[in-house]
């Protein structure tokens, strides 16, 4: 694997300061780190993405086919799993921050993902682990008995141990490869960024894998062998990873950006009946904590503002209870810049809220949009071959691979032209188009419904390739809005908080997925007419159903969405600009992250 990479170069000589290596001595520049260890990594992010996608992308054919559950429950099992596999990943972040460090959490949640996948490849391979076949290869029919609590029981313990090992290992996986290089070095923090290219890469052939690889083996040579596949290259994965041990630089840990949170509201409410002083400079700050000899950690200081001033509480010395700087827990005294980190991240909750939406869109791409899939002629030509219902996410992924260079190559010069910023498009501009682009996906994708029923009550089967706009709209608008919201996270979340940005990305696509179960779950009972919300818009057999009255449904509540995203993004004011306005310049490497 490494050979495809960069080879190592002479990496200067020296030792580091803030790093060391497996032996707790400073991590040598010439003997740790580099392009050999971050490929060692980047197999492991491989192998988590090449397994997470492939079960779920290919799960709910598996729930209605093989367990016999309606469309809805099998669309709800697909984003619960893949909405706490992104939720995890705060808990493993906070686990990597605060305790383990990021390599024995990628060691750890590496082994736990892929004793998931062990037992779920077990759930598959005993006859008594599911229910039995029936006639109806759809699992429709009255005659087709449903999973029993034991069958599903064991089928969730194995999907949910792979979201729990999958949430630790992607939490760590590319802060540890960016470990390896050094930001203070010039030539370092350049090979750095290209880490950060052949990281997205590897999640791309990974993701790539999963459509194409793992679900023909699935549907055409066994389940069981899709998924002993993965566990096997999850364990090789670790094998890998675990080879590089001697040659890994280890940051020191610096703490949760979530404790910081957490200890500023509780210091401010602790204090929120004494008075806030009339001048911001009496409150406790950077030059105070620096006297008592508190490590700032590289702090930044930052100026005071005027929005959530209730927070201000919490740097607020209580002298008349002989509080004192020196001894005071960080629970009940922070810095005037640790409440203006915090500020700074409740500043960005509204753009953060407004983009969970578009991830909900994206939730019907790996569930009901398979399931259309499988209704359809899915042959190529005279050709026996059938394309796998699974495998049509092929296109969400290409469309995302393609949109990626067309913006560098095409968008990002025109929009240089035309808005000034030499960036292109702003992080919240991209994220805009992406929003726009779901839209229009889900548009596209109820006039298809709408035409496909319409076909199959003529008993015309339509070819699957109809499909494509809704797979290639909704890609181009990943495509737009992870690329904008990781950039606007990395840009404006504070130094001293810098993990929180993937927390913050992550916890919107998984609220996304977690959304779409909500609604998908009201829709059914809503609409449906029996008892078990059978004959709704999304009936067990889509072509008694209405999907087409879902999608559109979806479509005007993320059209809602944009609005109030144009509203908060028009309203928010970028962090390099306040801090200009108030004299202060970013330091070099925010610079550079911002202008990634």
């Amino acid at each position: 694997m490494a050979s495809v990479l960069p080879e190592i170069a002479a990496e200067g000589k020296g030792t580091l300061t803030d790093a060391c290596d497996s032996k707790g001595r400073p991590a040598s520049r010439a003997t740790t780190g580099g392009w050999g260890c971050a490929a060692m990594i980047l197999g492991a992010e491989l192998f988590e993405r090449m397994t997470t996608l492939g079960i779920a992308v290919n799960l709910a054919p598996y729930m209605t086919g093989t367990m016999h559950l309606g469309s809805a429950a099998a669309a709800n099992t697909v984003t619960n799993f893949i909405g706490t596999s992104f939720m995890l990943c705060l808990l493993g972040g906070f686990i990597a921050d605060s305790y383990l460090g990021r390599y024995l959490t990628i060691a750890v949640f590496t082994a736990v993902q892929s004793t998931g996948v062990v037992v779920l490849t077990v759930s598959t391979v005993a006859s008594g682990l599911r229910p039995a076949p029936c006639a109806d290869v759809t699992g429709q029919s009255p005659d087709c008995v449903p999973a029993d609590g034991k069958q599903l029981g064991m089928l969730y313990l194995g999907l949910y141990m792979t979201a729990l090992g999958t949430g630790g290992l992607k939490s760590s996986v590319s802060g540890f490869g960016s470990d390896q290089f050094d930001e203070s070095d010039d030539g370092e923090r350049k090979k750095m960024m290209r880490f950060f290219n052949w990281f997205y890469f590897f999640v791309s052939i990974g993701a790539l894998l999963a459509v194409t690889v793992l679900v023909y083996v699935q549907d055409n040579i066994g389940r069981r062998w899709g998924y002993g596949i993965c566990a096997v290259g999850i364990l090789a994965g670790l094998g890998v990873f675990l080879a590089g041990t001697r040659r890994y630089r280890f940051k020191k840990l610096v703490g949760s950006p979530l404790t910081q949170v957490a200890a500023v509201t509780a210091a401010a409410w602790s204090k929120r009946a004494l008075p806030l002083p009339s001048d911001p400079s009496m409150l406790y700050d950077l030059d105070d904590a620096a006297a008592t000899g508190e490590d700032l950690k590289g702090k930044q200081k930052l100026p005071h503002s005027k929005e959530c001033r209730f927070l201000d509480h919490a740097a607020i010395i209580n002298r008349a209870a002989g509080e004192s700087p020196a001894e005071a827990s960080k629970w009940m005294l922070c810095t005037r810049t640790d409440v203006e980190e915090v500020k700074q991240v409740a500043r960005m909750l509204p753009i953060w809220a407004t983009t969970i939406m578009f991830w909900t869109i994206h939730a019907q791409m790996t569930t009901f949009a398979v399931e259309q899939a499988a209704l359809m002629d899915r042959g190529i030509g005279s050709s026996v071959f059938l394309i796998p219902a699974g495998s049509l996410t092929v296109f969400l992924v290409g469309s995302i691979l393609l949109t990626v260079p067309l913006y560098d190559r095409l968008v990002a010069p025109i929009a240089r032209r035309v808005t000034g910023n030499p960036h292109g498009l702003s992080p919240l501009q991209r994220v805009f188009v992406g929003l726009f682009l779901s839209i229009t996906g889900m548009a596209a994708g109820a006039l298809i419904e709408r035409h496909r029923l319409t076909s199959s009550e003529h008993g015309v089967m339509l070819t699957v390739f109809l499909l494509m706009p809704q797979f290639l709209l909704v890609g181009a608008g990943e495509a737009f809005t992870y690329m904008g919201q990781l950039d606007f996270f990395l840009r404006e979340c504070p130094k001293g908080m810098k993990t929180m940005s993937t927390g913050l990305f992550l916890s919107t696509c998984a609220l996304g997925f977690f959304f779409s179960t909500v609604i998908v779950t009201i829709v059914h009972k809503v609409t449906g007419h029996g008892t078990n919300g059978s004959g709704g818009w999304l009936d067990n057999d889509l072509n008694q159903g209405r999907l087409d009255y879902f999608y559109w449904l979806l479509a005007v509540m993320s059209t809602v969405n944009l609005v109030f995203f144009t509203v908060a993004a028009r309203g928010y004011v970028y962090k390099e600009k306040r801090l200009a306005d108030a004299g202060i310049e970013l330091a070099d490497e925010e610079v550079m992250i911002g202008g990634h």
